[in-house]
């Protein structure tokens, strides 16, 4: 039998506001008293719990199944909403994409994950692949419904600047604009592409994976430090993307020193 879901909306309404006043705080770790050789904090309990085993590539295993189980468990995930040009610079496009993360300082470089592949492109992959440029833009608290409105699956040529009534700033290297609203915006020059084959549907294309190297920061002025090397977690309220259509915000923090040999 299939579950019921409940009224989206009515199911909305009845949890708590958001609460835009949130402070972020630094709390203890879970073992202040923590020394070297302790293990988990968790008094052992997690040892007695036992694992199932998963083959991603079993026999009958739909691959949204390992879909579903990576975008649960693999989180909080930063979350690139990618501005992108057409090569004829008549269509922009503003897409976010979870499958993003930093890989390298020197040179400043980040991978983005797209679904599909290139014959078959969807508009930012398709912009990406033809300018070699972009706009990778860090998504805010403050803004976080119009980032999610950019998901729509609109037709080509429609701009998802319209759709979500952010705005668009000019550039310094690359010509896609940047989103003003972004608290940290990275300018990108397009390193390379490459496409993933698909295991549950050999001699297709699955996936394509984009590194893209950053040549300009944008910070907002009030979130960056004097020696313009650290951005202020208190004014980037940063959202990350979790399982199903859920988001996360960083509003608790612990620090622990790196250990020393």
């Amino acid at each position: 039998m299939h579950k019921v879901r409940p009224d989206f909306n009515q199911l909305q309404a009845s949890r708590p506001k958001f609460r835009q006043d949130a402070e972020v705080t630094c709390t203890q770790p879970p073992n202040v008293d923590w020394k070297n050789g302790d293990g988990a904090n968790d008094g052992g309990e997690s040892l007695k719990k036992d694992h199932v085993e998963i083959n991603p590539y079993a026999e009958g295993r739909p691959s949204a199944y390992n879909y579903k189980l990576l975008i649960s468990g693999m989180t909080p995930r930063p979350i690139a909403l990618v501005s992108t040009k057409s090569l004829d610079e008549k269509t922009t496009n503003l897409a976010p994409f979870s499958y993003s993360q930093v890989v390298c300082h020197d040179p400043p470089t980040f991978v983005v994950g797209f679904a599909g592949s290139l014959e078959k492109a969807k508009d930012t992959l398709k912009n990406l692949n033809e300018t070699k440029e972009c706009v990778i833009n860090i998504i805010s608290e403050h803004f976080i419904e119009a980032a999610n409105a950019t998901s729509v699956n609109a037709p080509y040529g429609h701009s998802e600047w319209d759709t979500s009534g952010l705005t668009q700033a000019p550039t310094s290297v690359v010509k896609p604009a940047r989103v003003k609203e972004s608290v940290l915006a990275i300018e990108g020059k397009l390193v390379e592409i490459k496409e993933i084959e698909s295991r549950s549907n050999p001699g297709t294309t699955s996936s394509v994976m984009v590194i893209i190297e950053g040549v300009r920061f944008w910070v907002r002025e009030d979130a960056i430090d004097e020696a313009q090397s650290v951005i202020d977690l208190k004014v980037l309220k940063p959202i990350s993307r979790l399982g199903g259509i859920s988001y996360g915000r960083t509003t608790e923090v612990m620090e622990l020193p790196r250990p020393e040999f």
